[in-house]
This record gives structure tokens, sequence and C-alpha cells, in this order.
């Protein structure tokens, strides 16, 4: 997937959405299509200042609303593209449940590792980034990405050819700035769980 003969200099910013009842609660949400609460959509606004001096070649967003809106809050409504590969994650029959209760079930159970009964498995997901993956580094200049929690985890963890599985190990809030780039024009995670003035 990476050309070692090719120089990175590109940039992508990969923005989670802000706050949404769920997502407060700590509760899976992949294809339940919630709206931003009024504190994500407060975040959301502090992103729009944030981001006032990037200049993206391109902005892409999944089709969910509380990507979309935050994308939209931020000051990308003009010339997005949405692609239905930065959907969430889907979490088939944990939809809707937090992690303890999930455990409860099975006490053993690592999203990244195992996936989800009638959702998707690490495997399906991993593909669907590569996708996005490719489709970006072949844009000429910097891009950003408006998505979700775990599947800008996978995101970033496959930018830098690490397994899917690889994602428990990091930690992402809501409405955070993530930059990827190089190092030595090797993939890089540049900047990590950024928050922005405001919240903590």
């Amino acid at each position: 997937m990476f050309d070692p003969m090719k120089k990175l200099k590109q940039k992508v910013v990969l923005i989670r959405h802000g706050e949404t009842m769920w997502a407060r609660e700590g509760r899976h949400t992949s294809f339940t299509d919630l709206p931003l609460t009024e504190k994500g959509r407060e975040e959301a606004n502090l992103l729009r200042k944030a981001l006032l001096s990037w200049r993206f070649k391109q902005v892409l967003s999944s089709p969910l609303q509380r990507a979309r809106k935050t994308c939209e809050l931020a000051g990308f409504a003009d010339g997005v593209v949405v692609d239905p590969d930065l959907a969430e994650w889907n979490y088939g029959r944990f939809e809707g449940l937090t992690t303890d209760r999930i455990q409860k079930e099975m006490p053993d159970w690592d999203l990244f590792e195992q996936g989800c009964p009638e959702g998707e498995i690490p495997s399906e997901v991993g593909e669907r980034v590569d996708r996005v993956i490719r489709k970006v580094r072949a844009i000429d200049g910097d891009v950003a990405v408006f998505s979700h929690g775990h599947l800008s985890r996978v995101f970033a963890i496959r930018w830098i050819n690490l397994p899917v599985e690889d994602g428990h190990m990091f930690v992402l809030d809501t409405a955070t700035l993530n930059v990827l780039g190089a190092y030595h024009d090797s993939p890089a995670i540049v900047t990590w769980n950024a928050k922005i003035n405001g919240y903590s």
C-alpha cells in the first residue's frame, strides 16, 4: 500500500464527530443515526477556529449525520465528498450497548480482535479503511476526514501499516484533531487526540 519511493508530504487530519447522547453515555453507535448534542455542536464550532488556517485539497465525510454536521459546523460543507466507507464500525447485535454490558455476555470481548456478532469483523473494517487510504494518498495535497471513534482509530493504525487488532491501544475523544503524515518519509502519526480549547 505504501510506496517507499514516493515522498510523503501529505497531511491527513482525522476528526471524530462531536458529542452525541450515546457517545456521552459510552454506548456503541454505528448505524443509529443520532444528532449532535448541544455540546457536540459547540465542539464542532470550536473546530472551525482550529482548522481556519488549513487549506485542504479534499474533505471527506462519513454519511452519518453526526459526522456530516460536525463537518458543516467546522466550515467544510461546500465540496465535501461523502464516502460510505467512512461509516462507523457496524456493531451488529452490540449496537447501543456499553462495553460493560457487552462484557457481561462476553467477558474477554475486544472489538478490535473479535468484531461484533451480526456486525463487522476487523478484517472487513480494515478493507474499507484501506480503500479510503488509497484514495487519500492519490490526492495531491492535504485531506480532512470527518468520521467516527473506532473507524478513525482503524484509519490511524492502517496508515502506519499496523494490523487492525492494534487499534485498542488508541484512545480517541469526540471532536479531537488527529494529524497523520510522515517521519523521514515513512507513514507516521503526527498528532493524536488533541483537545480543542474550551473542552477537556
